[in-house]
């Protein structure tokens, strides 16, 4: 049985997105048969297995696409060719573009955005103005908040927040930051973050 159906009406800013509507329960996103959903391109953009649901006015367009379990609520956007699956949520009005992909339990919310190639994953959560693009990688327990962007081949992975306002010294060596970082991606890290005791190593280690 499908799990929901593509109606006539359209968002008020773009003709080529649909609004959905349950034709069954959602129990995870407390959802019930004949509830309206938020707006899609075609049927490729929310799977029609799972519990995935798109809510409120959140929109998946291009070749994105929302499965398994995950949620998209709010204002948010999922566009290009990205993916959130797993029981990942979206929501706020954050945004998900380019071939990005938000997975597992990752949340991504606020104002954030997750582009490019980047993952995010595990149970990180990315929030407020936070960015995560080009290749970066975000996962285990990271909290990526403020207006922090993490880009280039940098992958984040900890036990508590990473933020641009403040990184506590005694939390330091819980963070993962490690690829390949320019001059200047380097030197912006160590000036964003001068009381962090940072170690920095050559490629071989």
């Amino acid at each position: 049985m499908s799990k929901y159906e593509i109606t006539d009406t359209t968002h008020p800013d773009d003709p080529n997105l649909y609004r959905i509507r349950a034709l069954r329960d959602i129990e995870l996103h407390g959802v019930k048969a004949g509830d309206l959903g938020g707006y899609i391109e075609y049927h490729g953009s929310l799977s029609q297995e799972g519990d995935s649901w798109v809510s409120g006015d959140a929109c998946v367009s291009g070749l994105a696409c929302v499965s398994d379990n995950a949620l998209v609520t709010g204002n948010a956007v999922v566009t290009g060719n990205a993916w959130v699956g797993g029981t990942a949520r979206v929501s706020g009005n954050a945004r998900v573009s380019g071939n990005a992909q938000v997975y597992e339990n990752a949340q991504v919310s606020g104002d954030a955005h997750v582009s490019g190639n980047a993952r995010v994953t595990d149970y990180a959560k990315i929030h407020d103005n936070a960015k995560v693009y080009e290749y970066a990688q975000v996962g285990g327990d990271a909290r990526v908040s403020g207006y922090t962007h993490v880009y280039g081949y940098t992958q984040v992975s900890s036990a508590d927040a990473f933020s641009s306002d403040e990184v506590p010294t005694d939390k330091a060596l819980q963070y993962t930051v490690s690829g390949t970082l320019t001059p200047n991606q380097l030197a912006s890290l160590l000036q964003a973050f001068p009381s962090v005791p940072w170690t920095v190593q050559g490629a071989d280690g």
